[in-house]
C-alpha cells in the first residue's frame, strides 16, 4: 500500500529514542523527510545520521516558546514544505499522589502539556489543506495507570485539546490524531517495570493481562503512526487511535 509520504515533510519532537525516533524512522522509511528533535544536541544529531539524509536534527526543548516556531522553519528552511507534526514529549516522572511535588507537576504541565498545545498552535497556523498534527499519548486517556499519576492527569486532558482542535481545523482540511501506546518495549517503559522488586515478573504480569500476550514493537507503534500521519489516512480526524495489543477492555 502507498500511503503517499514521498517527500511529505514531518517535524517529530522526541525523536531521539523511543516511540519518537520508532516513528520517524517508518516515515522516512516510506519516503517522507523529518525534522527530528530533543534537547540534548549530541543525540539529536546521532539521531538524524541514523535515520539518512531525509533527516535533519534540530535540538530544542519542548516547553521553550520559542521552539514551535524554530520547528516549523527549520521544515521550511531544509526541506521546503512543512507538512504535519508529531508531538512525542517523555513521560513524566513517576509516581503516587503523595509521590509527586508541585515542582514536578509544573515541569510536565510545561513539557508535555503546554509544550505540545504550543507546538500545535504554531503547526496550524502554517498547515494547508491535507496536513495533519498528530499527538503521542498514552491508554491513561481511558483508563489511570497505577504509579504515573502526573501522565494520568495530564494526558486526558491533552486528548480533549486534541479533540476540540480537530473541530477546529477540519472545515480547513487539517486533521487532528492521536496515538495511544500501552506496554510498548521502549526504555520507558522497561525502566517503568524496572521499579518493582521483580522486573521480570512484572514484566509477565503485565503480558499475561494483553490479549497478544506480549509487549508492543517500537516499529509496530512508529508504522501505525506513519499511517495516520499520511494522506492514505485522509479520512480520519477527532480520533485516538490505542496500540495496545488489545489491553483496553472497552469499545
Amino acid at each position: 500500500m502507498d500511503l503517499g509520504l514521498k517527500d511529505r515533510v514531518y517535524v517529530v519532537t522526541g525523536a531521539t529514542r523511543g516511540l519518537g525516533h520508532a516513528s520517524a524512522r517508518e516515515l522516512v522509511a516510506d519516503g517522507a523527510k523529518v525534522i527530528v528533535t530533543g534537547r540534548d544536541e549530541r543525540t539529536v544529531a546521532e539521531a538524524a545520521a541514523a535515520l539518512g539524509p531525509d533527516a535533519h536534527g534540530v535540538a530544542v526543548d519542548n516547553s521553550d516558546p520559542s521552539a514551535p516556531e524554530r520547528l516549523v522553519a527549520a521544515a521550511h528552511e531544509r526541506f521546503g514544505r512543512f507538512d504535519g507534526i508529531l508531538i512525542s514529549v517523555g513521560g513524566p516522572a513517576p509516581g503516587f499522589v503523595a509521590d509527586n511535588s508541585d515542582e514536578q507537576w509544573r515541569t510536565a504541565f510545561e513539557s508535555v502539556f503546554l509544550g505540545a498545545v504550543r507546538l500545535a498552535r504554531a503547526a496550524a497556523t502554517d498547515l494547508g489543506e491535507g496536513g495533519v498534527i498528530g499527538f503521542v499519548l498514552s491508554g491513561s486517556v481511558h483508563e489511570p495507570i497505577p504509579g504515573l499519576t502526573v501522565s494520568n492527569g495530564l494526558r486526558p486532558g491533552l486528548a480533549g485539546f486534541a479533540k476540540s482542535l480537530s473541530d477546529e481545523l477540519g472545515p480547513r482540511g487539517i486533521r487532528v490524531v492521536g496515538v495511544l501506546p500501552a506496554r510498548i518495549d521502549t526504555d520507558r517503559v522497561r525502566e517503568l517495570d524496572g521499579y518493582s522488586p521483580d522486573p521480570e515478573a512484572t514484566r509477565a504480569a503485565n503480558e499475561a493481562r494483553i490479549p497478544l500476550r506480549r509487549y508492543g514493537r517500537p516499529e509496530e507503534f512508529g508504522r501505525t503512526a506513519a499511517f495516520l500521519l499520511s494522506p492514505a489516512a485522509s479520512y480520519l480526524t477527532g480520533i485516538m487511535v490505542p496500540v495496545d495489543g488489545g489491553a483496553r477492555h472497552g469499545f
